[in-house]
C-alpha cells in the first residue's frame, strides 16, 4: 500500500514538472515579441505624442519609453552614439540626420507643422503684437522676457535672429531669460517673468499661460516635425508599427487638437 502511495506521488510529482517545462517554454514564446522602444522627439511634439503613446500601449503589447528635449540636445545626443528606435525631429535637420546615417534612409514622414507664439500669464492684459513694430514696442515695454536657448531650441534660435531684425537684440538682452528645456513659459505662468517666446504647441499645455497669439507673418517661422526609424532600431518591425500608429489619421487629429497644422 505504501508502495503505491509512493507511485502515485512520483507519478503526479512527474506531471507537474513536466507542466512546469512546458510553461517555461512556451511563455519566453508568448512574450518574444514584446518590445521596449526608445523614442526621442523634440519637445514641441510632447503633447500630442504623449497622448497618443498612452493609446498605444493600451493595444499593444510593446512598451515606449519616451525621451522629449529641444532638437538641438537631441542632435548632439546621436552624434554622441546614442541610438533611439524611432525619432521625431524637425524637417530642418533631416539631411543632416540621413548624412549621419542615424536615421534609415527614405524613412523620414512629415507629422505636422507648428509656429512660433507669445504667451502671458492668466489674467494679464494682452499685449499688442499684431504687427512687426508693435511686438517690438511690446518687447522693449516687457518688464522680463523668457525664450528657450538659441543654442538648443527651434524657437530660440529663430527668435534671437527676430530681436536682431527688429534691432532690440541688446536692449532686451539685460532682462530675458533663457530657458534649456521643456515648457520654458512656465514661469510665465506662475507670474515670474511677463512675456514668453515658444513654439505654440509648447505654450498650449501649460496651465496658467495664455497665448497671445502666433508671432506677425512676417517674423513668423514655422516648423514641420517629422518622424523616422532610427537606424539602430533593435526591432523593426515593432517600430515600424509605432510609426505607423503615429501617423494614422486618427492620430493627425490628435496633432491637430495640440496646435499643429496636419499634412
Amino acid at each position: 500500500m505504501h508502495g503505491a502511495r509512493t507511485s502515485l506521488l512520483t507519478s503526479r510529482a512527474r506531471r507537474i514538472a513536466s507542466h512546469a517545462l512546458a510553461l517555461a517554454t512556451v511563455l519566453p514564446v508568448a512574450y518574444a515579441h514584446a518590445e521596449e522602444l526608445l523614442v526621442w522627439s523634440a519637445g514641441a511634439a510632447q503633447a500630442p505624442m504623449s497622448e497618443l503613446v498612452r493609446s498605444y500601449q493600451s493595444t499593444s503589447s510593446n512598451t515606449i519609453k519616451m525621451e522629449y528635449a529641444p532638437v538641438g540636445v537631441l542632435m548632439g545626443r546621436l552624434a554622441d552614439g546614442g541610438k533611439p528606435d524611432v525619432l521625431v525631429l524637425s524637417q530642418d535637420v533631416s539631411a543632416e540626420v540621413e548624412r549621419s546615417q542615424w536615421c534609415v534612409p527614405g524613412s523620414i514622414k512629415p507629422i505636422g507643422s507648428v509656429g512660433v507664439g507669445v504667451a502671458v500669464k492668466e489674467g494679464a492684459p494682452m499685449p499688442d503684437i499684431s504687427t512687426p513694430d508693435a511686438l517690438r514696442t511690446t518687447l522693449l515695454n516687457a518688464k522680463s522676457i523668457t525664450y528657450i536657448n538659441p543654442a538648443k531650441g527651434t524657437s530660440g534660435k529663430h527668435f534671437a535672429a527676430v530681436l536682431q531684425q527688429l534691432g532690440i537684440a541688446e536692449q532686451v538682452k539685460a532682462k530675458t531669460t533663457l530657458g534649456e528645456a521643456g515648457f520654458v513659459v512656465e514661469p510665465v505662468a506662475h507670474g515670474d517673468i511677463e512675456i514668453g517666446i515658444q513654439q505654440i504647441t509648447e505654450i498650449l499645455p501649460v496651465k496658467g499661460a495664455v497665448l497671445v497669439g502666433p508671432l506677425p507673418a512676417a517674423l513668423q517661422k514655422t516648423t514641420t516635425y517629422t518622424i523616422s526609424l532610427g537606424a539602430n532600431a533593435r526591432d523593426t518591425a515593432a517600430a515600424k508599427e509605432f510609426m505607423h500608429y503615429i501617423l494614422r489619421d486618427s492620430s493627425a487629429s490628435v496633432f491637430k487638437t495640440k496646435g499643429f497644422s496636419v499634412p
